[in-house]
């Protein structure tokens, strides 16, 4: 829990700075004169200014945001000597550029982030596949468990490599939101017996990008070989005599591919609310054994199913992912793009209707995921980092009042009309921007706590 915290405090920090500090730079470099950077908002716990003259750094009490403020004719008088400093009397691309500043500043973290990921490199499951589900689409596709994917393609003449699952895991996720096809290349887990297979991800009939998208494509948990590991004392599979490194081969007569199909067995040991015994046949050390395994049933929503209590599997293979200097650096820059493109890409089906609105994540969330990643590693969390960095740029960048898109939009406005949208219009849009924000913090704070309870 205070992993989670410091984490997610950490995370809020480093953005809102980088953030900020963007607006700050460009707006001092245009002539702006600047009188606070605050990190928060409400009362300030701290403070710092070297002159009377000079741009007051502030810390304030609830840490869920910044701003910068500048001298403006709108929001006060301005001493004589101060206006041709003041942010308002500057010419409209200066205005544009200090708005812009920040979001910008968010993509630009985002790329230094990504690249230093690639250069630290990171730890990645290889991509060997798990059986997958019976009837899915990977299924359909010839692909098998332990088979073991090298590259992918659209078009099949433009392949790319792909180094792990997560690789594999992106490409499938850019294809289903583009609604294309995706074509693999497979070998076996030795890289032998290379073959083309074609995942008819169209078939889906979704472009929906959420968290349960690989389950609908049928790919699980990467390879793993059916090794029981260790059992909780008076646990169904401790009573059944299962013991730590036994190998199960036969589930009811039935062979079992790798650690997932074996848990989905386990987990479908249930009928009518009651757990069905299982007859399992296991190499221990070179001697074959039957067991007879009675799962508990616990309830998953409005499913029932079985649980034995101990681990099932091994830990999946691993490679080692990193890149060179340049090298990961232009992954930085592609993978940035990427995400942003995705991010509009999701937020435009969820306008029209095309995706659902469960995809918005709040602060929950996010805190959540920043104690994960921290207590993985300093790798993963550069990587979570740089991933809430681009959605903050790019949200940012929105056309919505309230934000630093809407601004953009006035400008926009006024460079195509020759003057300023008018104070009515402001006050108009600016009540309709707050009106927007609530909603969609109030449903990204919705899904949070769904999510925290099981409902999504």
């Amino acid at each position: 829990m205070i992993t989670t915290v410091l984490a997610f405090l950490v995370t809020l920090a480093i953005l809102i700075v980088v953030h900020e500090y963007g607006h700050y730079r460009v707006a001092v470099a245009c002539g702006v004169k600047v009188l606070r950077f605050s990190v928060g908002f409400g009362r300030v716990v701290w403070r710092r200014r070297r002159t009377p003259q000079s741009t007051e750094f502030v810390l304030s009490a609830l840490p869920l945001g910044g701003y910068v403020r500048m001298i403006d004719e709108r929001e006060g008088p301005v001493a004589p000597e101060d206006l041709p400093r003041a942010f308002n009397r500057q010419s409209l691309p200066k205005r544009a550029a200090i708005v812009a500043a920040g979001p910008v500043a968010n993509l630009l973290l985002a790329v230094l982030l990504f690249a230093a990921n690639h250069w630290i490199g990171v730890d990645e499951p290889k991509a060997l596949l798990s059986a997958p589900a019976a009837g899915s689409v990977a299924e359909r596709a010839g692909l098998r468990s332990g088979d073991w994917v090298r590259a992918a393609s659209r078009d099949g003449s433009g392949w790319t490599e792909l180094r792990s699952m997560t690789d594999l895991r992106w490409q499938i996720t850019q294809a289903v939101l583009d609604g294309e096809p995706l074509q693999l290349t497979v070998s076996d887990a030795d890289g032998r017996a290379s073959r083309s297979v074609t995942l008819d991800l169209p078939r889906l009939g979704t472009r929906d990008v959420d968290a349960g998208l690989m389950r609908k494509v049928g790919l699980g948990a990467p390879y793993s070989a059916a090794v029981m590991g260790e059992a909780q004392p008076g646990s169904p599979a401790a009573q059944a005599g299962l013991r730590e490194g036994d190998r199960v081969l036969l589930v009811d007569g039935r062979p079992v591919a790798d650690a997932q199909a074996l848990r989905e067995r386990i987990r479908d040991a249930v009928h009518d609310g009651a757990a069905q015994p299982m007859q399992w046949r296991i190499d221990r050390n070179g001697s074959a054994l039957e067991l007879e395994v009675r799962p508990r049933v616990v309830h998953e929503g409005d499913r029932a199913i079985g649980r034995i209590d101990a681990y099932v599997g091994q830990a999946p293979q691993m490679v080692r992912v990193r890149h060179g200097a340049w090298e990961g650096l232009a992954a930085g820059v592609e993978r940035t793009w990427e995400l942003s493109a995705l991010t509009l890409k999701m937020l435009g089906r969820m306008l029209i209707g095309q995706a659902s609105l469960k995809n918005l994540s709040g602060p929950l969330t996010i805190a959540d995921y920043a104690g994960q990643s921290a207590q993985q590693g300093l790798s993963y969390y550069l990587g979570f980092l740089a991933l809430v960095s681009v959605s903050l740029g790019v949200l940012n960048l929105l056309p919505l009042p309230m934000l630093d898109g809407g601004h953009l939009m006035y400008y926009l406005f006024e460079a195509l009309t020759g003057r300023p949208v008018s104070e009515i219009w402001l006050a108009r849009l600016q009540r309709g921007g707050v009106a927007i924000l609530l909603m969609l913090m109030s449903v990204a704070l919705f899904n949070d706590v769904a999510r925290l309870l099981g409902l999504h």
